[in-house]
């Protein structure tokens, strides 16, 4: 039972794999046939893409090929155009050529004969000048004969009569073209100066450097003196500056070449007077705290004048040498509120010449800062400031404006000029500077002394305090011309012989009278 059981379900399962198979062919098959349909039609739509794709570029191939023929068309035609207006300029200037041809044959033709002629004038000239020559030797000898002169002589007088009468008419060029060139600029110029004026209208400067101190009374000379002259010498060797304590009444006159050693002289006389205890060791003392005040009052007195001024940036030890010029005058003018002055004039006019304001300002304030520690240091304070700026390191604009601004250098640059001009304005206005009675009439006799050193001169009068200089000439002497070229002459030589602050107006007068009687 149990084998055909296994028989009867082999039998079931062989029948059944071979349907299976049978049916898996048949389904296989079929699939295949649907593949094989769909790749024909895909192969048949890519062939008609392809065909429609193809058929598109050939039509833009061909409209391409179509384009580039009409492009390549027009750019024949428009080189034949060229071409054909070349041979027509061509054409012209063949024309234009055979023209010039001829004309050029022509004037060939014509200078030919030019020459020819030009050498029968040669010779005719040369024929001419022989014969001259002959006749001026002839001529020479018979003017030396008559005259009494040789030809080197003549020529001399003849050289000089020339360069007589060419000194004239150059005097008179020379006196146009000045005159032309003064009204130009001195109109320029009084604009300049009018609007520096009115902006900076400074007050007249009188200080002084004081070196009188006053006493409470006549007793306190001996407490300065002290025993046997202790308290004295220990001042005098504390501060550098000698105590006169002579017969005027109720002052003792300090003397030092340092106004700054006067100053700290002067302070510390003073607060000694004041506290009463008057001994070496007291004065060396106050002398120390005075010397301290002093240079904190300097560096002060600096550092406000650069404010006032408007100038920054300046090295501290020159800030310091600008607080000592408030100790130092110069004819009576005290020279930081001087510096002040021109550094102001200096900045108005740069900004009206359209330069550069803060550096004319920064030149005018220094221009001066030789005067601190010309005491100290031999030569011109002008070169001592030169040196002094560039020590510590202003520019060489600024270092040249402070060497020439009195002509120690001469001056290269307009800001050089500059400072020349703003020092000469605050330094030479009415009343601001004083000077001794015996220098003031020095100056007057040597400026009366150069006019009349020179030929033709017979009277000369200096006036406005030396300021001006009226020359009177020989009218039979001297001609109108000449007293043009005296004037200039004389005026050079004050420029080279004398020192003056500003300038001095040289005026030469020639007169001529003529007097007769009726009777």
């Amino acid at each position: 039972m149990d084998v055909l059981s296994v028989l009867i379900a082999a039998v079931a399962v062989l029948v059944g794999g071979t349907a299976g198979a049978v049916l898996y062919r048949r389904m296989t098959c079929k699939r295949i046939g649907d593949a094989d349909a769909l790749a024909k039609r895909i192969v048949e739509e890519a062939r008609k893409e392809a065909q429609a794709q193809k058929k598109e570029i050939l039509l833009e191939g061909q409209n391409d090929l179509f384009n580039q023929k009409r492009e390549i068309e027009n750019e024949f035609k428009e080189r034949e155009r060229e071409v054909k207006g070349r041979e027509r300029k061509l054409e012209e200037m063949s024309g234009r050529l055979e023209e010039k041809l001829e004309k050029a044959t022509e004037k060939e033709r014509d200078l030919l004969q030019s020459e020819k002629e030009l050498s029968r004038k040669e010779r005719q000239l040369a024929e001419s000048e022989e014969f001259l020559q002959t006749r001026i030797g002839e001529q020479e000898q018979r003017l030396s004969q008559i005259a009494g002169l040789t030809p080197e002589e003549a020529k001399e007088r003849l050289f000089a009569e020339i360069e007589a009468k060419t000194r004239h008419e150059s005097a008179r060029m020379i006196r146009q073209i000045e005159m032309q060139a003064h009204e130009s600029a001195d109109r320029r110029a009084k604009e300049i100066l009018c609007n520096v004026i009115q902006r900076y209208a400074g007050d007249f400067v009188n200080e002084q450097t004081v070196t009188a101190v006053t006493l409470p009374s006549e007793d306190m000379k001996g407490r300065i003196i002290g025993r046997e002259g202790r308290n004295i010498r220990a001042l005098e060797a504390a501060t550098g500056v000698d105590l006169i304590i002579d017969d005027t009444p109720e002052t003792v006159i300090l003397s030092a070449y340092s106004p700054l050693r006067r100053q700290v002289a002067k302070m510390a006389l003073e607060r000694l007077i004041q506290d009463g205890r008057i001994h070496p060791a007291r004065i060396e003392d106050i002398v120390q705290k005075c010397e301290q005040e002093m240079d904190a009052k300097v560096r002060e007195i600096g550092e406000q004048a650069t404010f006032d001024a408007g100038v920054h940036g300046i090295h501290t030890e020159i800030i310091r040498l600008l607080g000592q010029l408030r100790y130092r005058t110069s004819f009576t003018q005290n020279v930081l509120q001087h510096s002040l002055e021109v550094s102001a004039l200096c900045g108005m006019m740069a900004a009206e010449l359209g330069m550069d304001v803060k550096k004319a300002k920064r030149a005018g304030l220094l221009h001066d800062i030789g005067k601190a520690v010309d005491h100290e240091v031999e030569g011109p304070h002008a070169l001592i400031g030169a040196d002094l700026a560039k020590k510590y390191s202003e520019s060489q604009d600024i270092i040249h404006a402070v060497a020439a601004h009195h002509e120690d250098q001469h001056p290269s640059t307009a800001l050089a000029v500059l400072v020349q001009a703003a020092d000469s304005i605050s330094g030479a206005r009415p009343g601001v500077r004083k000077e001794l009675l015996e220098n003031y009439v020095k100056r007057l006799e040597e400026l009366e002394g150069i006019a009349i050193s020179f030929e033709g001169v017979s009277k000369a009068y200096a006036i406005q305090a030396g300021r001006e200089i009226r020359v009177i000439v020989d009218s039979d002497n001297v001609d109108d011309d000449a007293t043009y070229m005296l004037c200039k002459d004389i005026a050079k030589k004050i420029e080279k012989n004398l020192t003056y602050p500003g300038q001095i107006r040289v005026t030469v007068i020639r007169e001529r009278r003529a007097v007769d009687f009726a009777k």
